[in-house]
């Protein structure tokens, strides 16, 4: 029986040898591209097309057709192809859009002739491109995703989205529909697509203003399922939507010379029938924290496409019950003759057996991704890691860097149990903003003020005890403004550990001097990067990085100081200064539009459960729990010990 899939839902593919079809109303190109784990092109074979056809595995059709079939062999694909892109491309001389033609079909058969799975585009319009379906590596084996995400600008922007160079992505496509043309005409429009990520704002979804909605960093994705060029954008997206989440790689802080640590020991072979068994660290990298991290990105990517699958698949149950009920009601026999009770008894049955098998597949998915959690969880190093892992009990202050810090959980409504860690690679792009004000979510106006308040300052020194444990000890300089003293509660163990490069700044004049002292920094590091000489600092200038925590703000604050903390969060991460704000937007609300640029710089985070972050493939809504030691745990008091005799052992 073949599976009808609806965009995002993947389906296993259990033979190595396969066979594509396409069906269309009017002529078109059927290509291929290898990506890798990412879904970026790379090296000089990433496309198969009427010039070039055959690639390892992979034969593509020669001539626009309405029907093709072409086999694919996945054994001979390279180890290092994760994705096998199926490319519908309209010809040079045919229609202008997908949008004038009848919907294409899309269909993966085994090697008996048999459909495993089938995919109808619908919903194209202006798109002269699309990338159909996608055969992709997950734990060792291979499935098939249905994608649909078209280009308007063509093959060549098809090509730039997923990371080639715009020239080349344009020479590649030119070639492909000079070839396919027969002629040394070239395609319509062969712009690259300008770039659609959003950014990683924090108030993503509900937050009621979008100011609270700021961008974590990387590389979003562009539409639903096709990767993005790299880049952060500075605002929230035009259209209002969420912000989107990025768990695109970091640079590798290895060189490439040096060798992969070995891969993970594979798991015992399944058995027959049953999905593989989870790995942790079964993803691409040169060591087992980059593996871990894209596996994390990996894991949230499945669950947003297979509850997009689900969700698209009960609107559709729906919308056809509606059409069926309509149908009987417009219909005077069954008004008069009394059907129209069966008739839309016979409508509600067929929704809910089109959601039960929606939810099966669903389910599926779920258990797997939850097998993988409890898999991955006890594996990830300290900087990935919860608050409560064992791995803290060993923890030691590292020698180098992470490439990511955990900042909490983020769930859908479909599994709240199943939890994805938020990763966020460091160096910080982007300073943080933990919002302990009460009209941020509806959890937020339940909880008492002062709860609220000392919550969203213990989230802060969590952070910053976390960022000061997996770095090396000289990496960073903590200074703290807390202008009223009200956050000396949660202040107390940086104190006590004696990890502050200062005490905490209180009033007026302790706001002025720490402010003055880091954006002089910030000014002479600037100045000695353009000059090319960062070795001639004044030698009273602290070179380690710095991290500035801001409490109750604008409390002691005047004008100048305002501008100069807007001038931190602007130019500060780049050379070294991060800023991490504890603030209600509403009581700042007197300086107006003038600080809506500092709170759109920020990542906007929540101490209390929220659904204000979207992800970047399909856009869902989802709700982010904070990552706080537990009740009565000593371990924060443990990690800043460790903190505090590293950084005495590195003195001179």
């Amino acid at each position: 029986m073949t599976a009808e899939l609806v965009r995002g839902q993947n389906h296993p593919v259990s033979h190595s040898r396969v066979e594509v079809r396409v069906s269309a109303g009017t002529a078109v190109l059927a290509l291929a591209s290898l990506a890798d784990e990412q879904g970026r092109f790379s090296g000089a074979e990433v496309l198969a097309h009427p010039g070039a056809r055959s690639l390892p595995g992979i034969q593509v059709p020669g001539e626009a057709a309405e029907r093709h079939a072409f086999a694919v062999d996945l054994d001979a694909v390279t180890a290092d192809v994760h994705r096998v892109g199926v490319l519908l491309v309209l010809p040079p001389g045919g229609p202008v859009r997908f949008g004038a033609v009848p919907a294409s079909y899309v269909a993966v058969a085994d090697g008996a002739g048999t459909e495993i799975a089938g995919f109808t585009l619908t919903g194209l319009e202006a798109e002269t491109a699309v990338v159909a379906l996608e055969l992709y590596r997950r734990q060792g084996a291979w499935k098939v995703r249905a994608v649909g995400q078209g280009y308007a600008d063509g093959l060549g922007a098809l090509l730039a989205d997923g990371g080639m160079a715009p020239a080349e992505a344009t020479s590649l496509a030119a070639a492909a529909l000079r070839t396919a043309a027969g002629t040394g005409g070239g395609e319509r429009s062969l712009a690259p697509l300008p770039s659609l990520t959003r950014d990683l704002r924090t108030p993503q979804e509900p937050a009621p203003e979008p100011p609270h909605q700021v961008p974590v960093s990387g590389t979003p994705y562009a539409g639903t399922p096709g990767p993005a060029p790299g880049g952060d954008t500075a605002g929230p997206p035009a259209d209002g939507s969420p912000p989107t989440i990025s768990y695109a790689h970091p640079r590798r802080r290895r060189a490439s010379t040096e060798p992969p640590e070995p891969a993970p020991r594979p798991a015992p072979a399944p058995q027959p029938g049953q999905p593989p068994l989870p790995v942790a660290g079964d993803a691409s990298g040169w060591s087992m924290e980059e593996r871990l991290y894209n596996q994390v990105w990996g894991m949230f990517e499945d669950m947003a496409r297979s509850v997009a699958a689900y969700r698209s698949a009960v609107e559709f149950a729906d919308s056809r019950m509606d059409r069926e009920l309509d149908e009987a009601l417009s219909d005077p026999r069954h008004r008069l003759g009394g059907s129209g009770n069966a008739a839309r008894d016979t409508a509600r049955a067929r929704r809910e057996e089109l959601v039960a098998q929606a939810r099966t597949v669903l389910d599926r998915d779920l258990a797997q991704l939850a097998a993988e959690c409890g898999v991955v969880e006890p594996a990830l190093p300290a900087s990935y890691a919860r608050w409560d892992n064992p791995v803290w009990h060993g923890h030691r202050v590292p020698e180098e860097g992470p490439l990511a810090l955990r900042l909490g959980d983020l769930h859908l409504p479909e599994q709240p149990a199943l939890r994805i860690p938020m990763l966020v690679r460091v160096p910080l792009e982007r300073g943080l903003w933990i919002d302990n004000g009460r009209t941020g979510s509806e959890a937020a106006m339940a909880m008492d003020t002062d709860r609220l308040r000392r919550a969203a300052m213990d989230m802060a020194v969590a952070h910053a005890v976390r960022l000061l444990a997996v770095h090396p000890g000289d990496r960073f300089s903590v200074h703290v403004i807390d202008a009223a003293g009200a956050g000396a509660a949660s202040l107390a163990p940086l104190v006590r550990a004696g990890v502050l490069a200062a005490p905490p700044a209180a009033g007026a004049a302790g706001v002025t001097q720490t402010l003055a002292g880091l954006t002089r920094r910030v000014d002479l590091v600037q100045m000695a990067l353009r000059a090319g000489a960062p070795e001639d600092l004044p030698p009273d200038v602290d070179t380690a990085e710095q991290l500035l925590i801001v409490h109750d703000f604008p409390h002691g604050f005047d004008d100048r100081a305002v501008t100069q903390l807007r001038y931190l969060a602007d130019e500060g991460s780049a050379v070294g200064v991060h800023l991490l704000m504890v603030a209600d937007r509403d009581e700042a609300s007197a300086y107006g539009p003038l600080l809506d640029p500092l709170w759109r710089s920020l990542m906007r985070l929540s101490p209390v459960p929220d659904n204000h972050l979207a992800d970047p493939w399909v856009g869902h809504a989802w709700t982010f729990e904070p990552d706080l030691p537990p009740q009565g745990s000593r371990v924060l008091d443990q990690a800043l010990d460790r903190i505090a005799e590293a950084r005495r052992s590195a003195r001179p």
